[in-house]
């Protein structure tokens, strides 16, 4: 007998329908039975492509005998944390401040009216039914010490990430900025690139602070190490050699070992830190990266609406990775002559490079440019070559059972992805990646919007979920990528639509903060901001960043206030922990060395953004057309082209060559 999760449009969900745990899909109908019956509530989180919740749901919820224990004593609810974040959010919150930690499975005890009592992530069969039995006595027998201790809980959920009202300050500097890298700087791990620690995410926006920091500051060793840390993650496992984009993290240090999941997010916002990198060094690794990543997207994740999915998940046939690792034998088969070659490139050996399941994840080697020369490979013929190898070791995975697809469409993640392809199309002018980014955009549009409402994710059957605040700040964030690629208003219009509805529903005055959710959305145990940058920036960073970007396009002085104080809240934690607010160190980077707005006008403005965009400028707002409403535009009209460099709602006399903005530029570093 399948449970009520048979109903649900969220593949998470759908996985754990036959189970014969009773599970309800979170809502009203679930709650209110807890409260009818007196009955805890377990609150269970994960997500598809998750390793870890694929194994406890085999080893305990898929067991009758726990199955039993948690239908009797308690409500069991099963929630898809990106279809949930905000319900996620809190409970993970309540987790971490009971041990420490967090991850998913996520696994929470509630009282009736949904406060935590107990909590916690992966647990063995036995560990898990021993915790249901000992919490299900408790709260039978002194249910007041549960009360009590869910009350100071809660509390401390409410209380987390809960910032004063700062004062703003009259300037931020320089050594503001070196207050927070120097820390960050000795956790780099000199020898395999990243930090000194396993796993190794990739974490996009911190290499992105990290470059623009040390590009502006001509800081050679850190730009050297984000430099070493880019080509050590293309040539790791964590990247996919065979068939493009990457997995969501390393589980050595050294880059070779994914946990072989690959998210719709990690992806989008790596295309865009490659694309940067490549601005500063034109690499044809960094290349070669964007178009595999963007060809695997496009081949492996876009739906006929036009949207993009969310995971593919990290198991088949329920082995973890067996889609993507290969033994020697199948190269010599494959490859026949050529396989040697391409052994000695891709470190596969005999014993296997992963000797703990014996078989090979496909890397490749800092030093495989003197293999390629021994060969007699010139660089293009390499080129060439290596592309009929990939192409023949595609066809054969091909043939293998694929890992499970998340179909689910999320607005947050299809916003990266869009943004991603904004600045590949920005980087190579390849047009049919400005039209993939606009085919995005009118999935989202077309999909994800109830009325002027934003949604979360399109709406199915069961319910409407309303757009959180990163999918208001994520959306925006594409949007004004979009125009300043196109110098198309229609979109800056739309991210000012977004923007002013974000802040009716998002912010609180009184608090002087953007909270996740809306003020009319579902009543849950707290209201939290999100502060702390994570593998996405956080909804508050990103929308205080186009706050800013806004208030200069617009000139807003509201956006521009809103801004100021949200950041000067964040600004004194930022030195304690750069790398948990790397999007905020971005945009203290901006206060201390400027935003340049950088204007063409006339028939060749979209000719002179493409000149200007083969130039690494970190920190710039790129607007133009023949004909504006925008303040910085409105006397500049017509069909003569002209350049200016707008600074503090300044402009320069107006140039004849983008040329003549660069030596502004320069002029001003000077």
């Amino acid at each position: 007998m399948a449970n009520e999760l048979q109903h649900e449009n969220s593949p998470y969900l759908q996985q754990h329908a036959h189970n014969p745990v009773d599970w309800m899909p979170w809502g009203d109908k679930a709650l209110q039975k807890a409260k009818d019956e007196n009955k805890l509530i377990i609150v269970s989180i994960g997500y598809s492509a998750c390793h870890w919740c694929h194994v406890m749901e085999r080893e305990s919820f898929e067991n009758d005998a726990i199955a039993k224990t948690m239908n009797s004593f308690y409500v069991p609810i099963k929630i898809d944390r990106e279809e949930r974040p905000d319900i996620d959010q809190i409970y993970m919150i309540a987790v971490q401040l009971m041990t420490n930690a967090g991850g998913w499975p996520l696994n929470c005890i509630c009282l009736p009216d949904g406060r935590p009592i107990y909590g916690g992530t992966y647990f063995k069969p036995q560990d898990w039914q021993q915790v249901l039995l000992q919490v299900a006595q408790m709260w039978e027998q002194t249910p007041e010490i549960a009360i009590d201790y869910a009350e100071r809980l809660t509390q401390g959920v409410v209380d987390a990430e809960k910032l004063p009202i700062s004062p703003i300050p009259n300037r931020y500097t320089l050594s503001d900025l070196q207050e927070i890298v120097q820390p960050w700087v000795a956790q780099f791990d000199t020898n395999d690139g990243g930090y000194t620690r396993a796993p190794k995410f990739p974490l996009p926006n911190n290499w992105m602070f990290l470059l623009r920091y040390a590009a502006l500051t001509k800081d050679e060793s850190i730009l050297s190490h984000v430099h070493f840390t880019l080509d050590k993650i293309a040539s790791g496992g964590i990247y996919d050699h065979v068939g493009g984009g990457f997995a969501r993290y390393a589980v050595d240090g050294q880059w070779h070992i994914p946990h072989f999941e690959k998210m719709l997010y990690d992806n989008g916002q790596l295309i865009s830190l490659y694309c940067e990198a490549f601005q500063h060094k034109q690499s044809a690794t960094y290349k070669q990266v964007v178009e595999e990543t963007i060809e695997w997207a496009r081949r492996e994740m876009l739906d006929a609406n036009g949207g993009f999915y969310a995971a593919l998940d990290a198991d088949s046939e329920g082995i973890e990775g067996k889609y993507y690792i290969f033994d020697l034998q199948e190269i010599r088969s494959v490859l026949g002559d050529d396989a040697t070659l391409a052994a000695a490139y891709y470190n596969i050996t005999e014993e296997g490079n992963w000797p703990e399941e014996h078989t090979n994840v496909l890397k490749t080697g800092t030093d495989s440019f003197d293999l390629i020369q021994q060969a007699g490979f010139s660089e293009q013929e390499w080129r060439l070559y290596l592309d009929e190898i990939k192409s023949k070791l595609f066809t054969y995975r091909a043939q293998r059972i694929r890992p499970g697809l998340d179909h689910k469409q999320l607005t947050s993640w299809n916003a990266l992805m869009l943004k991603g392809l904004i600045d590949a199309y920005r980087t190579f002018d390849k047009p049919e990646y400005l039209e993939l980014a606009t085919q995005t955009l009118a999935f989202i549009n077309k999909h994800c919007y109830s009325g002027d409402q934003l949604l979360h994710q399109p709406a199915d059957k069961n319910r409407i979920i309303p757009g959180f605040l990163d999918d208001y700040a994520l959306t925006a964030e594409a949007l004004i990528a979009l125009y300043s690629a196109t110098f198309d208003e229609s979109y800056l219009e739309q991210a000012n639509t977004l923007t002013r509805n974000a802040i009716n529903h998002f912010y609180k005055a009184s608090e002087k903060t953007f909270y996740y959710t809306a003020q009319n959305d579902q009543s849950l145990i707290a209201r939290k901001s999100e502060i702390m940058d994570n593998v996405i920036p956080s909804s508050s960073s990103t929308f205080v960043r186009v706050l800013y970007v806004l208030s200069e396009l617009f000139d807003n002085s509201y956006y521009l206030e809103l801004a100021d104080q949200v950041f000067a809240n964040v600004f004194p934690y930022i030195k304690k922990y750069g790398s948990a607010y790397s999007n905020w160190a971005t945009q203290l980077l901006e206060h201390v060395y400027g935003n340049n707005q950088i204007a063409f006008v006339g028939n060749s403005s979209l000719k002179w953004r493409k000149e200007l965009d083969k130039y690494y400028i970190p920190n710039k707002t790129v607007l133009g057309g023949t004909k504006s409403s925008l303040p910085l535009l409105k006397d500049k009209g017509g069909l003569d082209s002209k350049a200016y460099l707008c600074r503090n709602k300044t402009c320069s006399l107006p140039q004849n060559s983008v040329l003549g903005i660069l030596q502004l530029l320069n002029d001003n570093r000077d």
